[in-house]
């Protein structure tokens, strides 16, 4: 599975999780590759374990850095490609900032609306100056 295939593998689980509310990291990966008969990745899996991990810190970065906006008001898709994103770029040395930004700006325009990359771009480029 193509790194790309795996945040929007996540995205969807961490999407799962957030309107089902009850649900655990592991079902929800299992649940995304059920619909597309694929196998899960270490990739993937780490990106959701650990975003449930570090949600409550994940959020608070993002809120701080949303201007006139509430998190509970984003976008159920655009806040969780926001966590992946604020993810990598916080607990995933390996990965360059900017391949974790424009990731999450590639997946907003699939999945997100036509404000979405813009939104997205602008709240991770301001996260990222504090990192």
């Amino acid at each position: 599975m193509k790194r790309r295939t795996a945040r929007e593998r996540a995205m969807q689980a961490l999407y799962q999780m957030d309107i089902a509310g009850d649900i655990d990291p592991q079902t929800a990966v299992a649940n995304t590759l059920e619909e597309e008969g694929e196998n899960s990745n270490a990739f993937l899996e780490q990106l959701v374990i650990g975003c449930a991990a570090h949600k409550d810190e994940i959020d608070a970065m993002i809120s701080e850095h949303l201007e006139n906006w509430k998190l509970d008001r984003v976008g159920t898709v655009d806040r969780n490609i926001l966590r992946i994103a604020v993810y990598e770029l916080k607990y995933m040395e390996d990965i360059p900032h900017s391949v974790s930004i424009n990731e999450a700006i590639e997946i907003s325009k699939i999945y997100g609306d036509d404000e979405s990359r813009r939104f997205i771009n602008g709240v991770l480029s301001k996260i990222k100056e504090t990192l």
